[in-house]
């Protein structure tokens, strides 16, 4: 069996060099690396899993807490890019990734991540606020929440739920805009920062949102939605412009306008949230705010292996808590009144 220590005499180099250069440590030169990485390839070798959890301490392992409450799995594109993100980062280090989920209200995360001797946690989707994931983010086991802050001495990596909102509030306004309706999802942080800010947009430009033109419907889901339009278009004095709760409920929006032969972008407008590609390819575009998953889940796995490796976030750039900026596409599913 080939061992780094057969590697490290083949390419006269020390033992921690070729450690590193397996690692893709930038540490090593990219020159150094790759011959390392060639003749490692050449000579047959395979690391021992086994003997490197036994000498570090360590299963090389990351947690991934997913409760899929939409039943899209990983269909759903947002947390799709996260999870991409934070894979190519894991896997760049030599971490693998390891994904749990349960429904059950009394599950014992932090006992189930013990006895799997997980590294760290990524908690991206579940109820922040039940007994057991507040127990989980408490403890010892290094942990990274998305869009919920815990406290600042806990890590999360937000996205910028406040710049999106706003920047798509003030783009739909600046077209003329004033008769609004929002479908919002259901009761979370992200859902009270995208409120807040939606309705003090409209109140720095003198404009109201009727609390009949508020809805609340679920995310990911077009049927809800669908039936929210539905609503808002039988009112008295409907709205010239609707804000869904992200761009895949945009879909259940788009057909009952058609349903009813309206056309988004001419009859009236909508703009939907997360800028999935899907929505890209739609007639018109849809006018959207696209999150960054990818650089977002990237943030996760380097906070996560930062706290591995002990390093004290406070003393980083960022500190604990890290919020990821996203962009306004203007697609043509808003009409300029």
């Amino acid at each position: 069996m080939v061992t780094l220590k057969d590697i490290a005499q083949e390419c006269k180099v020390s033992f921690s060099t070729v450690s590193k250069a397996l690692k893709g440590s930038s540490e090593i030169s990219l020159e150094t690396r790759n011959a390392i990485q060639a003749k490692a390839k050449e000579m047959g070798y395979h690391p021992n899993i086994a003997a490197r959890t036994l000498r570090t301490n360590r299963t090389y392992d990351l947690c991934i807490i997913f409760e899929d409450k939409t039943g899209s799995g990983f269909q759903h594109q947002f947390f799709a890019k996260i999870i991409s993100g934070i894979q190519a980062v894991a896997q760049k280090n030599g971490y693998e990734i390891t994904f749990t989920g349960r429904s059950d209200a009394d599950f014992d995360y932090y006992t189930h991540i013990k006895a799997r001797n997980f590294d760290g946690v990524a908690i991206l989707s579940t109820d922040f606020e039940s007994e057991q994931i507040q127990t989980l983010i408490k403890s010892e086991i290094p942990c990274v929440t998305l869009d919920y802050i815990y406290d600042q001495n806990h890590a999360a990596i937000l996205s910028d739920n406040q710049d999106g909102m706003h920047s798509l509030t003030e783009y739909l306004i600046s077209m003329g805009h004033k008769k609004f309706a929002i479908i919002y999802g259901e009761k979370t942080r992200v859902t009270e920062d995208r409120l807040e800010v939606f309705f003090d947009v409209l109140k720095k430009n003198g404009l109201t949102c009727p609390e009949s033109n508020i809805v609340q419907g679920l995310y990911h889901d077009p049927v809800t939605s669908q039936k929210a339009t539905a609503q808002l278009l039988d009112l008295p004095d409907p709205p010239t412009c609707i804000l869904y709760p992200d761009d895949y409920s945009a879909l259940g929006g788009i057909r009952e306008l058609n349903s009813r032969g309206l056309v988004p972008g001419k009859d009236i407008s909508i703009s939907g949230y997360d800028g999935i590609m899907l929505t890209s390819l739609l007639v018109p575009p849809l006018t959207t705010y696209e999150q960054d998953g990818c650089l977002i889940g990237n943030k996760i796995a380097e906070s996560l292996l930062q706290q591995i490796e002990g390093v004290n976030l406070s003393e980083t750039e960022n500190g604990f808590v890290t919020s990821v900026t996203g962009r306004l596409i203007k697609g043509g599913s808003v009409v300029k009144l």
